[in-house]
């Protein structure tokens, strides 16, 4: 009868302890972890056990659970991130109007180049007076832009209906579709570097964060007047300069939510942090 008295006592604090201790191992674990949408967010872009802020905190932004990659121009969306080879993915459409054409250069200029180079597709090429780039290769049996074609007798008298550019890096940082009258463009990377035809491509554009902690300082060369510093790392560098307006696949720009979604989304996180 003692016996059993001293386990009515027990088990209920041991309950009691058990549940405290998984609570708030739940608590740590959650913590460590946040999601924006189906993509994880951790060290270096959120370090919830150092007081000192990484420039990389500024690098990309959640909004209505989708995630952006910020700049000094605006909000690119991102597909995923990759902790393991330090990059993350802007995404991009397989036919964009090259009215609206943003260089993939100038988005990663003055980050680590990536382990697969970036590159780009050009299609509908109508200017037969520029000579063709050395660094453009021709990929006419390929087309996944032909539906934009205005005409059959457009796609037809294009000399040039589809161009890779394999390695943005040795493209002209200048360099705009428009200079070859390309009608439609796409930014793509390589899954691997064995991969010799288009099937081994995969749409977006590929962003290194793979930046040591040691100098030199990569913000140095947004001080230089001359410094490859693109509108990613500006953005970085100069968080104040940081445009938080949506640039859509269409090229224009729309606001990141709205008054009421913010205010609905803070409430919820200072539930959570409460219930923690």
């Amino acid at each position: 009868m003692h016996t059993s008295k001293k386990l009515n006592f027990f088990f209920p604090l041991l309950l009691t302890l058990i549940s405290f201790f998984f609570t708030s191992s739940l608590c740590q674990q959650t913590a460590s972890m946040r999601f924006c949408g189906k993509i994880q967010i951790q060290t270096p872009f959120w370090s919830p056990n150092s007081t000192a802020k990484s420039p990389l905190n500024h690098m990309i932004l959640c909004r209505s659970q989708k995630l952006y990659f910020r700049t000094s121009v605006g909000l690119f969306p991102i597909s995923s991130i990759n902790y393991a080879s330090k990059t993350l993915t802007i995404s991009h459409s397989s036919c964009s109007s090259s009215r609206h054409y943003i260089s993939p250069s100038l988005l990663s200029a003055g980050f680590p180049t990536p382990p697969q180079p970036n590159s780009l597709l050009l299609f509908h090429c109508l200017n037969r007076n520029s000579p063709m780039p050395s660094s453009m290769l021709n990929c006419s049996h390929l087309n996944p832009c032909a539906a934009s074609a205005k005409t059959q007798r457009q796609k037809l008298e294009a000399p040039y209906p589809c161009l890779l550019v394999d390695d943005l890096e040795n493209l002209d940082k200048a360099f705009h579709p428009k200079d070859l009258s390309c009608s439609h463009y796409s930014q793509v990377y390589r899954r691997s570097l064995d991969d010799e035809d288009y099937k081994g491509y995969e749409l977006g554009t590929r962003i290194s964060f793979d930046i040591p902690d040691h100098v030199p300082d990569i913000c140095n060369e947004c001080q230089k007047s001359d410094g490859n510093c693109g509108v990613g790392l500006k953005c970085i560098c100069h968080p104040q300069d940081c445009k938080d307006k949506v640039i859509s696949m269409a090229g224009s720009a729309k606001p990141a939510g709205n008054v009421l979604l913010s205010v609905l989304s803070l409430f919820a996180v200072l539930v959570f942090f409460f219930q923690c």
